[in-house]
């Protein structure tokens, strides 16, 4: 029976005692000697423990005072070992300097410098005066203590899952959107992402939109706008005589209001603006970002099932004044198909929403039309509704020896996030009368997932093969399943949502606590924070400069690399270095083969396994799949055309484009970012306030 069973944190707090944690931290010290060695590390570990046994019997040791032991036992094994440990010791005492000196933030989960900068900026809450009063430890207990509040309205346990939604973020295999780790428990307490807001063709309803709109910037939130009511420029507006502007000149007012109101907040404002392909001022609308403007708008066409077999036929389609419903023109869908995609291939919109796919799949098709969705197109929303996100870590659940993922442990975590993001709905202070009715009423959630890429490689699988369809689709199938299963034991328990008589599950299933249950969303800051791959994108690179301040830039190594590089004895400093300059590892000869293959970047994998694994997480997603097609700077606008028509096909609900360097301000560049007319060179840089959403504008 083992005499140590706690010991004492930095921050003076006790915690069960973990043997692993010193065998893990003894074995990478050999890992650094490039000589990994397992059973020397278990050996080493167990003299420790004998040694605090007789030092600490009934006494709980410091973290300090263990690691000192750890130095001396390693002195009398290996004194290059010794001397490598004591610099890992060291590096961490200076980590953990630089975080309170950088970002005055005492990080107690051992987080990566870029994580820590994102709390520091976004999350974590600060004082008056504006110095941090919370740790992430600290931060997570808010939010876990706050969403288990709801347990209390159905009679339940809410210490129990206060416990349980604490330790699945700390362990960071879980974490919900942002806002509801910026806001849970605070004095804001709107925790939703997502929120899609109806505009109507008149003055009043535009511009109630607008000051609905400023609110939900204010407390996190991001916003999805159909502008398709909006009768076109030119026409009468009878009650002044006078001419109407057009929804685009709308938009432009809506992303001055965007401006105004982020330059006071913790993250920027997010919007997506749709049009319908048969609007008369699509042409207009296709071209707006071209000539600057609407920088916090990302933009999509509602291409309809007509126009996309107009496309496919070279056929003429009809042009709707929606105020009159009359037609006002006929126009060449090719033509317009062929514009859409010429300026996607310039900055990366507009993007395509296929709404009628949208509203076939929706299941309260029965009470309203879907129009628009989130910033980021994963998330469609009835008009004054809001959703939720959340997102599995699945790197955390790859068993050790990389031959599967723990289906039982992923199992409970998907059960628990379900419940978690169901709390939400609850305890949720949503700040608009209209958007808290229907979020109730339909309860939509969307449980998703990060770290994929990183998850294959662990599985041993490259991102680009049949293989990984196969794991995305099983993957995918199992969430989904799990996901149902739990919603409908939570209804059994606390009903089902409001307008379940109306949705199409009533002749399959007697219950339902939640209309929607997954989405993938793109996890930015979120996978940062978790030290992840975002979403189910690829790896962007290999290494790359992420700039953590303004002047202050840091090389950064995907882990799972590093590891590899250290283990199979092809590290060093120059390779990373070189690493850094290129997207690509594939024509480095320094890496083994079987190693470049299995770390593929985004540029490296044909734009066609980008559509095949959105589909594949697509088949068992009932809300929506952010992913970004990434495209070399030398692509041609050929080759954005093919990829919308691929996506129709291959049966996505939208598709967004991104060819690098066709963005002056994008955030992953190599070196300074460049103009659409300069090819970019130089080393990748990262900024720490990347969103994940690399052809534009993203919130989590």
């Amino acid at each position: 029976m083992a005499l140590i069973k706690q010991v004492q944190k930095r921050d003076g707090s006790i915690v069960k005692f973990d043997q692993s944690k010193i065998t893990n931290a003894i074995f990478k010290a050999t890992e650094a000697a490039k000589s990994p060695d397992m059973k020397l590390s278990q050996k080493v570990s167990d003299r420790v423990v004998k040694r605090l046994e007789d030092l600490y019997a009934n006494k709980i040791p410091t973290v300090e005072e263990i690691q000192d032991i750890v130095v001396e036992e390693l002195l009398k094994e290996n004194k290059k070992i010794a001397r490598l440990y004591i610099n890992y010791r060291r590096e961490r005492a200076e980590i953990r300097e630089k975080k309170k000196v950088l970002f005055g933030v005492y990080d107690d989960l051992k987080l990566d410098l870029n994580a820590t900068k994102v709390l520091a900026s976004r999350y974590l809450q600060k004082d008056i005066s504006g110095k941090i009063i919370e740790t992430p430890k600290m931060m997570f207990k808010r939010v876990a203590k706050h969403i288990s509040e709801a347990d209390s309205i159905y009679g339940e346990d809410k210490r129990k899952s206060e416990k349980i939604f604490y330790e699945m973020m700390c362990n960071l295999e879980f974490l919900p959107n942002s806002p509801t780790l910026m806001n849970a428990g605070t004095r804001i307490g709107q925790l939703s992402a997502c929120f899609v807001l109806p505009i109507d063709d008149s003055l009043e309803s535009i511009f109630t939109t607008l000051k609905n709109a400023a609110i939900i910037h204010q407390s996190g939130g991001g916003t999805g706008f159909s502008f398709s009511r909006i009768r076109p420029k030119g026409d009468l507006v009878r009650s002044t005589m006078s001419i109407a502007s057009g929804p685009v000149s709308f938009m432009r007012i809506y992303d001055a209001m965007t401006e105004t109101i982020k330059q006071g907040g913790r993250r920027r404002g997010a919007n997506m603006g749709v049009l319908r392909c048969d609007h008369p001022d699509i042409i207009e609308f296709i071209n707006s970002k071209r000539e600057g403007g609407l920088r916090n708008f990302n933009i999509s066409i509602a291409a309809t099932d007509k126009f996309m077999k107009a496309v496919e036929k070279d056929d003429e389609y009809e042009l709707i004044n929606p105020r009159t419903g009359e037609v006002v023109k006929t126009i060449s869908a090719l033509e317009i198909f062929n514009l859409a995609a010429e300026r996607a291939w310039e900055n990366g919109d507009p993007g395509l929403i296929f709404i009628d796919r949208i509203n076939k799949t929706h299941p309260l098709r029965k009470i309203g039309e879907i129009e628009s969705c989130n910033p980021c197109g994963e998330q469609p929303l009835l008009p004054y509704e809001s959703c939720n996100l959340g997102s599995i870590n699945l790197t955390k659940f790859v068993l050790s020896d990389g031959s599967d993922f723990d289906w039982d442990r992923l199992e409970i975590a998907i059960q628990n996030a379900i419940h978690f993001l169901d709390n939400v709905i609850d305890v949720n202070s949503i700040p608009v009368k209209e958007i808290e009715q229907t979020t109730k009423a339909n309860r939509k959630i969307g449980l998703g997932v990060m770290g994929f890429a990183d998850a294959l490689i662990m599985l041993g699988i490259r991102y680009d093969s049949r293989e990984a369809l196969m794991i995305a689709e099983k993957l995918m199938k199992f969430i989904r399943q799990i996901s149902y299963n739990t919603s409908q034991e939570l209804a059994g328990k606390r009903g089902s949502y409001q307008n379940f008589k109306f949705s199409i599950y009533p002749s399959r299933v007697s219950k339902l606590r939640n209309a929607t249950l997954n989405t993938i969303a793109p996890t930015g800051s979120l996978s940062i924070i978790a030290g992840v791959s975002s979403g189910i994108e690829p790896l962007f690179a290999v290494a790359y400069y992420r700039q953590v301040l303004e002047n202050v830039r840091l090389i950064e190594v995907n882990k799972l690399f590093h590891s590899i590089s250290i283990e199979r004895g092809f590290y060093s400093r120059s390779l990373m270095e070189k690493i850094s300059h290129g997207f690509s590892i594939q024509k480095i000869s320094e890496i083994p083969k079987d190693v470049r293959e299995l770390f593929v970047t985004a540029y490296d994998i044909d734009p066609i396994w980008h559509l095949r694994m959105q589909a594949a997480f697509q088949k068992y997603v009932d809300n929506a799949v952010s992913k970004t097609v990434n495209l070399p700077y030398e692509a041609k606008v050929e080759d954005v055309q093919e990829i919308y028509r691929n996506a129709y096909e291959l049966g996505v609900k939208g598709i967004t484009v991104y060819r690098y360097g066709s963005r002056a301000d994008q955030v992953i560049y190599l070196g300074k970012p460049k103009t659409e007319k300069e090819e970019p060179k130089g080393k990748i840089t990262v900024s720490s306030e990347f969103s994940g959403c690399s052809s534009g504008i993203c919130q989590l």
